[in-house]
């Protein structure tokens, strides 16, 4: 069999073009420092690289994510320390204000600097963050949570639920609280305390509450105590049951509690004992009770009996302010805290996937180098062999 000399041109030529494209990719790898420059090169591989990259981008987004949540519970940590400041001078005033060697005008002067207080809490409260919502807003974070009515009433005009974040793969976390969690609610351990409202006539005060039996079946319910005149004699009764006389002093059996009552009541008045939780838990409220008794002179018997019971009650709300504001940045600690394990977990799976994605794509120089070598060699060689054979012609003989 003849072998033609197109056949023998085609033939060499292929071959250098062979070469040549080995050759060149060789040095497309090396220029880019990836063994898979086209997904043809390594399809299988090229596959499990993009499913890694993907699943690296998802981890910078959840770092990113983090990065805000973080950002906005460390200012409601700051936020909150600053409240608790609040609450701490107003408790001591409300100290100063039941010494009985204050005048009426002194307590004028605590009242000053209480209203100056109750006007900084609501502007915490209203406080916004890096983007402008309103921290303490719930999901409604774009008007400001708290306002006055037409009485200048403090209210919560915001959402119960707040925003939350996707910090990790299965990880949703709050961003922050909302202003009731805040400043209208109580840590469920709040204990009892009294409250004889602002409308009762005699000269009632109440002392101290002991916890008598913490076992017993009607413990850490609520008690409502009525008083009235039936026939001349004092009396009381309990949550709408039977009337007992009342004797002044007297310590009232509440289920497994006990409240001290001295003074002379008059009929319709009332006094509620109950656990923080069903009490007042606004703590604006708390602020307007004892403004209300401050900024007007206590005359008469009656009027200083409500000042006593009003001050004592505000301090022990106060109390209950405090300690469920501790509670919230302990919470607010401990997310944070969390949000620093994640970070670590999420470096730790970055690094991870860039290790497997280096695996995966990026070239090993000194293969590739040694490769690339035999790859100018063997070209060389084609070329040298191309042109040999150009020179076998009988032509070159006539």
């Amino acid at each position: 069999m003849r072998i033609s000399t197109l056949t023998m041109y085609n033939q060499s030529v292929s071959s250098m073009n062979r070469q040549q494209t080995e050759f060149m990719k060789i040095g497309q790898q090396i220029a880019s420092g990836k063994r898979i420059v086209n997904i043809s090169d390594d399809p299988q591989a090229m596959t499990q690289a993009i499913n890694i990259g993907q699943s690296k981008a998802v981890s910078s987004q959840f770092s990113d994510a983090r990065v805000g949540v973080r950002n906005a519970l460390s200012q409601e940590e700051s936020v909150l320390n600053s409240v608790n400041d609040v609450y701490s001078r107003a408790k001591t005033l409300m100290v100063q204000a039941s010494s009985d060697t204050l005048s009426d005008a002194d307590r004028a002067s605590v009242a000053s600097e209480l209203r100056g207080l109750y006007e900084s809490l609501i502007g915490l409260g209203n406080t916004r963050d890096g983007n402008g919502r309103y921290l303490f807003g719930g999901y409604q974070d774009d008007t400001a949570p708290f306002i006055r009515d037409v009485n200048g009433d403090v209210s919560y005009v915001g959402h119960a639920e707040v925003r939350e974040q996707q910090v990790d793969g299965d990880r949703r976390m709050a961003v922050g609280h909302s202003g009731d969690d805040i400043f209208r609610s109580v840590h469920s351990s709040a204990g009892y305390l009294a409250d004889a409202g602002l409308t009762n006539q005699g000269t009632l005060q109440f002392n101290g509450i002991n916890i008598v039996d913490s076992n017993h079946p009607d413990f850490g319910l609520a008690y409502d105590i009525e008083f009235a005149d039936n026939a001349g004699q004092m009396q009381y009764r309990v949550n709408g049951g039977a009337w007992a006389d009342y004797n002044d002093p007297t310590t009232v059996a509440l289920g497994g509690i006990e409240v001290e009552l001295e003074g002379a009541p008059a009929t319709g008045d009332t006094l509620r004992v109950a656990r923080g939780q069903d009490n007042n838990m606004d703590i604006f409220r708390t602020f307007e009770k004892a403004l209300a008794v401050l900024d007007n002179a206590a005359v008469t018997d009656a009027q200083k009996s409500q000042r006593v019971n009003t001050l004592r009650t505000v301090m022990r709300e106060f109390d209950n302010g405090m300690d469920n504001v501790l509670t919230t940045r302990a919470e607010v600690g401990a997310r944070l805290n969390e949000l620093d394990a994640l970070d670590t977990i999420g470096s730790n799976r970055t690094l991870a996937y860039e290790q497997a994605l280096s695996d995966l794509v990026d070239l090993d120089y000194v293969e590739a180098a040694s490769q690339y070598s035999v790859r100018m060699v063997g070209l060389q060689a084609a070329q040298k062999a191309f042109v040999d054979m150009k020179d076998m012609s009988l032509f070159k003989f006539l």
